[in-house]
């Protein structure tokens, strides 16, 4: 018997299970009636299962608008993100221009400094543009990042020249080369990136909440901050709303998993 894997197994099961019981419990949370957690300990499984805490956030909250606005703003963020970190990382990896490699090592240092620096500075250009409570202003910190374009030019490496050598002496434009040929190899890496943008972008709770004032335009995070100021005590209806706010992207993650995982792996090694 091969005592050291089951020790292994049982560990690994065990985290397991300590790492999803806070979902499972939200889940069963959101499912019991008004007041019943408000007990020690809580129950962890409702004695009468109702989706009244459901019909509340919809009905009385009014988180339609608010799941609306963030698909809009994710979905959006996510194309946007695509269109230019693609281009410019297989641009540093495979197209030749003066101050390239200069260039590059400048974003790379980028990394280091906190996103949190850059939001104030940002904040004023885009109320002197007036876009100040816009979704557009929601939408620009997602134009391009420094990882986006460091992911894709790693893996872009890994494009053999002579394939996009032969398209050049067969005629085909850099554009054409870009879209027939590139797009179609980087699709691991597109499907990576495009689920690390849309997770980032539907979680975002700061940037929405400092730029979009209204509530007609907030974000669903933005929203549940704000009910559960007005609901302290509704544990139930804030459980509710986090499944709401988990679900979407938590079937997006388990349904492109093996392409997302495949290039984050593929790119590290590539690089």
């Amino acid at each position: 018997m091969n005592w050291r894997g089951i020790i292994v197994n049982t560990t690994l099961a065990a985290l397991a299970v300590l790492t999803l019981f806070p979902l499972v419990w939200m889940l069963s949370a959101s499912l019991m009636a008004p007041g019943e957690t408000n007990v020690f300990p809580p129950p962890l499984l409702p004695r009468s299962p109702t989706l009244a805490n459901y019909r509340e956030l919809f009905a009385t909250a009014g988180i339609a608008r608010q799941i609306a606005n963030s698909a809009l703003i994710a979905a959006c963020a996510t194309a946007l993100s695509l269109l230019f970190n693609l281009g410019a990382g297989y641009a540093f990896a495979k197209l030749r221009f003066a101050g390239r490699d200069a260039t590059f090592r400048a974003l790379l240092g980028a990394l280091v400094i906190p996103g949190q620096v850059a939001m104030m500075p940002l904040f004023l250009l885009l109320k002197q543009m007036g876009l100040v409570n816009t979704y557009a202003a929601a939408l620009v910190p997602w134009f391009a990042s420094v990882f986006g374009i460091f992911l894709v030019r790693q893996y872009a490496l890994s494009i053999p020249e002579e394939l996009l050598e032969a398209a050049r002496i067969d005629g085909a434009g850099e554009l054409r080369i870009f879209a027939t040929i590139v797009l179609p190899l980087l699709k691991p890496i597109v499907v990576t990136l495009a689920v690390l943008t849309f997770l980032g972008s539907w979680n975002d709770f700061m940037w929405p909440l400092i730029v979009l004032t209204d509530r007609e335009l907030q974000t669903l995070p933005v929203a549940l901050a704000g009910l559960s100021r007005e609901h302290v005590q509704d544990t139930e209806l804030m459980m509710a709303g986090s499944v709401v706010t988990v679900l979407p992207v938590l079937v997006l993650f388990l349904a492109l998993q093996r392409y997302y995982l495949q290039g984050l792996l593929m790119g590290s090694i590539k690089g």
